[in-house]
């Protein structure tokens, strides 16, 4: 089998998944193209761009599968993830390419569906679940290094934000019980990784119902200026239990999660006060804001507005100092003016985020700004729009990062630099990429060897220079997570 992943980092989690339960199926999987006998592509459906890949890629595979059928080497094509689960007909029809579709809650059925294909036939599922969530499954890690991995605590979303699609190709929100989140870090741990992000559509409403004694917890309150068009429920472990726990596994791993939602942060006051005071959670969120227009964030249906998103940022800075802040924009949604634009303009250089993702707004079929409004944002504008807004990003991405010039980082070492053999890269605590010379250190335990930093290890990096996007400096030493907490 060959697998392939676009889009989130949810689909790199999933194609993990995939993996695990074919692999118990006897499968062998190949980096190579030209020896599969199954090509999988996990997919993606938030933007028609994403899609568009897609197709574009069939088209390519179209070709290799001919030649295969005249050498009768039967290969089959399947279709994963979000895209299966939204264009599910259309895949199947179009050009009767594609043998297998199966989505977002349908992997454990995958050695049957591919039973299906080699009898020459179709096979879809599509099926949503309300309790799927792979949670007996232990994904096969496959990042880089080994260094860092992504921990799947729930799937699904249940916001119905107007302009997504993801609550219709990955079903309502349901949790992985603690436990088996936790065996899972445990045992990443156990394999020398040392950064794990929690990783869900929305971490913050996490909800493990698993065990009865919790179940009649009160419904958490949303504090003043956040609403939600659905009812808060109530019972469940709630995610800053998971995220104390998660945190005491390993002193020497550091925690992220995304994406958080906003609104769910203010009664979560116990989630900022653990990240201010464990030092291996890292001093870093991420607050997709979509929008710095109220009039928008209202058509958007986020559950706040322009004003309580700053209170929540100033009220973040207030708790965690030094923290860093990544965001989401959308450019052009439905009914947007220049004047919407502009405050989202504002939005930006008011709060200076360290990392942002930016769009322009890409219409979902099924979604309800697809039901209910009108993209007439014309397509020239949107891309201006997005352009200004990337310009006015990096300015003020590039002023945050130079503030950290002279300081000294903590580094996590992920490997050789992209760009040169004799540069290693990195990511500090607020997931800035820190690019640094490949030399001899020594080490901060005092054993006066000069040693070498490997992927895996912490580093102390000086800042000499800043970009938007990367911080560069020079080498002070090789330390650990616990002994460099110890001394700030």
């Amino acid at each position: 089998v060959y697998l392939e992943t676009y889009g989130c980092q949810m689909n790199v989690n999933d194609t993990e998944i995939a993996w695990a339960i074919l692999q118990k199926n006897g499968y062998t999987r190949t980096k190579d193209l030209g020896e599969a006998d199954v090509i999988l592509l996990v997919t993606c459906s938030v933007r028609e761009k994403a899609e568009q890949a897609i197709w574009n890629r069939l088209r390519h595979l179209k070709a290799l599968k001919a030649r295969r059928q005249q050498a009768r080497l039967p290969l089959r094509i399947g279709i994963l993830g979000c895209m299966a689960e939204r264009l599910k007909e259309e895949i199947l029809h179009r050009e009767k390419l594609v043998d297998i579709v199966a989505g977002p809650d349908a992997y454990r059925d995958l050695p049957r569906l591919l039973a299906v294909a080699e009898s020459g036939q179709q096979a879809a599922n599509v099926l949503l679940s309300l309790d799927e969530t792979y949670a007996d499954i232990l994904p096969v890690q496959t990042s880089a290094g080994g260094t860092t991995a992504f921990v799947s605590i729930m799937r699904g979303c249940d916001n119905m934000c107007s302009y997504c699609i993801v609550p219709f190709t990955r079903g309502r929100e349901r949790s992985r019980p603690i436990a088996s989140i936790l065996q899972e870090v445990r045992m990443l741990s156990d394999q020398g990784v040392k950064e794990v992000t929690l990783l869900g559509q929305n971490v913050n409403s996490f909800r493990d119902m698993s065990e009865v004694q919790f179940q009649s917890a009160a419904a958490p309150v949303l504090s003043r200026g956040f609403s939600t068009v659905y009812k808060a429920k109530p019972g469940g472990l709630r995610f800053a239990h998971l995220l104390d726990q998660v945190s005491r596994i390993d002193p020497e791993m550091r925690i992220r999660f995304t994406s958080p939602h906003p609104k769910d942060f203010p009664d979560e006051a116990s989630v900022l006060q653990l990240i201010q005071e464990r030092h291996n959670i890292c001093k870093q969120l991420h607050l997709p804001a979509q929008s710095g227009s109220t009039r928008v964030l209202e058509a958007m249906r986020r559950g706040y507005t322009r004003e309580a998103y700053l209170e929540l940022v100033h009220h973040v800075r207030e708790c965690i100092p030094g923290v860093s802040l990544s965001s989401d924009f959308i450019a052009g949604f439905c009914g947007e003016t220049e004047e919407d634009h502009q405050q989202t303009v504002s939005l930006l250089q008011e709060v200076r985020y360290n990392v942002g993702f930016l769009f322009a707004y890409s219409m979902r079929q099924k979604t309800r700004a697809y039901h209910r409004l009108q993209d007439d944002v014309p397509a020239d504008i949107k891309k201006r729009r997005l352009e200004e807004l990337i310009t006015v990003f990096r300015g003020e991405a590039a002023r945050a990062n130079e503030a950290m010039v002279g300081q000294s980082q903590l580094v996590l070492v992920e490997g050789p630099s992209k760009r040169s053999v004799s540069e290693l890269c990195g990511r500090n605590d607020g997931n800035i990429k820190v690019i640094f010379p490949d030399a001899e250190i020594e080490d901060a335990a005092g054993c006066r060897a000069l040693v070498r930093a490997r992927p895996g290890d912490y580093v102390l990096v000086k800042v000499t220079s800043a970009s938007s996007q990367t911080l560069k400096g020079v080498l002070l030493c090789r330390t650990t997570l616990s002994r460099s907490a110890a001394c700030h």
